[in-house]
């Protein structure tokens, strides 16, 4: 079997990414106190202290299975992104593309799209994301 040899094409303004939270966990040792940074009040004091991972029941809303997830990523996505503020302007560019990946289920975007969204130049995202260096897991998606 072969490894996956990363891409050297330089990705544009209509690259897709994403986040690859293989990639981001494999690399970064602090992954877990990136993720609790983000969680509102609440669920950061419901997850203070804990060094394992935290697996939670998620049933899908369109069959009905059951399936064990992080339930740190199932808290962030689906209760602190929905809270007023969350996406900040004044936040690092880099959280704030993270936080919008996390919102939309990890659907991939290109920095025109994410553009729209964090009201910050294409070309500035692509800049910060699109580069030999990845920062917070965020990679063209494949």
């Amino acid at each position: 079997m072969l490894n996956k040899i990363p891409s050297l094409i330089k990705p544009t303004i209509q690259t897709k990414f994403r986040v690859d939270f293989d990639w981001w966990k494999s690399q970064d040792r602090n992954w877990r106190n990136s993720l609790l940074s983000f969680l509102c009040e609440e669920h950061q004091k419901k997850y203070a202290g804990l060094t394992d991972d935290v697996q939670v029941d998620i049933v899908s809303s369109d069959t009905g299975a059951v399936k064990q997830g992080d339930g740190i990523l199932y808290s962030l996505a689906n209760h602190c992104a929905r809270q007023p503020g969350f996406l900040s302007t004044d936040a690092p560019l880099v959280d704030t593309l993270f936080k919008v990946f996390v919102t939309n289920d990890n659907k991939p975007l290109s920095s025109e799209e994410l553009s729209k969204i964090v009201g910050k130049p294409a070309e500035t995202i692509l800049k910060t994301i699109g580069g030999f260096n990845v920062y917070k897991g965020i990679r063209p998606a494949s």
